[in-house]
């Protein structure tokens, strides 16, 4: 049976907690030296001496002993101390992602990751090299943003995180009739720029997609529930063009023209596309589909540079759409 360990015995603070707290000392301006810090520490003085090596050779912090007063002190005033070194293509790609930020400001999750962003940033060496030049050289652009509420949105995320049911009622689009719905969260999911909720809606027994826009008077109730082992974001999406999930299953090919082919083949539309390019310099794409209406929107939205090949039904649900829209436009 191995002996227990003395109380008195004292374990040594991790290497990062004594470095952060001799740069606690040395930022504050007090006069200190190895002994001192030793004591302080509970470490011998060749620890200190080997830490304070690290701090000065390898994060690059400015220790420097000062033989006329016995001390160690910082050339000049640091900030903050670097438990994150970066590369300049490192800051750079930081830079890319804040300004990709910006442009969702007001929207959920903005506030944590500005939040998130601001720590990052701060934990960074005092002095990194890059031109800021480049920081102009990238922007971004997201038309048609979803605005959902942000008090709705933080009782969803607590639901999800809690797995709690939520109340709230609901209005369709087209709608003006309110309905009251009970539900068990399983995703918060953006899609097109909008936010959605994946629930069980309880009343239908249904796995159902409701646009956090829409809900009004969110309650998080303390029933909790079990997320099946089984649902999996990736998979229920898979076959879905756009936000919606249907239950069908349809094989899409589109033909579009060579004016328009080669902005087509610069773009992933669905993970299962399949291009084909023809010698007249059109481009076929062919599609695995659970649902017909969000590819139909895309199709219309190429006008006639795109013709439907499969299936008959979507075919006819553009001709449709064409003759209603022609009816808008008499001559």
């Amino acid at each position: 049976m191995a002996p227990k360990p003395s109380p008195k015995v004292q374990l040594s603070r991790p290497p990062l907690e004594r470095m952060m707290r001799i740069h606690e000392e040395l930022q504050d301006g007090k006069l200190t030296n190895c002994s001192m810090l030793g004591k302080l520490l509970e470490v011998s003085t060749k620890t200190v001496i080997r830490d304070i090596a690290f701090m000065r050779d390898r994060l690059g912090l400015p220790v420097e002993y000062d033989e006329k007063i016995y001390a160690y002190r910082y050339s000049y005033p640091v900030k903050n101390f670097p438990t994150v070194q970066i590369s300049e293509g490192e800051l750079l790609a930081l830079l890319v992602a804040e300004k990709a930020l910006k442009e969702y400001d007001g929207t959920p999750y903005h506030g944590q990751l500005a939040h998130a962003f601001e720590k990052l940033s701060a934990a960074l060496r005092s002095k990194v090299s890059f031109a800021p030049d480049r920081m102009n050289s990238v922007s971004f652009h997201h038309a048609g943003l979803g605005k959902p509420d942000l008090k709705v949105f933080d009782r969803l995320s607590q639901a999800l995180r809690d797995s709690c049911e939520v109340e709230f009622d609901y209005v369709k689009p087209g709608s003006r009739a309110v309905e009251a719905r009970r539900v068990q969260p399983y995703h918060l999911s953006n899609r097109e720029n909008f936010w959605y909720l994946v629930a069980h809606d309880t009343d239908r027994n249904d796995l159902r997609h409701f646009a956090v826009a829409r809900m009004r008077n969110v309650k998080v109730t303390s029933k909790t529930f079990e997320l099946p082992a089984d649902f999996d974001p990736e998979k229920h999406f898979a076959k879905s063009f756009g936000a919606f999930v249907g239950k069908g299953d349809h094989r899409v090919v589109v033909r579009f023209s060579p004016t328009v082919a080669d902005r087509v083949k610069e773009r992933i539309w669905h993970k299962s596309q399949v291009e084909k390019e023809r010698a007249d310099g059109s481009l076929e794409i062919a599609l695995q589909v659970d649902n017909l209406e969000e590819v139909e929107r895309w199709v219309l939205g190429w006008g006639e540079h795109v013709q439907v090949m499969a299936p008959r039904e979507l075919l006819q649900r553009i001709r449709a759409t064409a003759e209603r829209v022609r009816k808008l436009y008499p001559r």
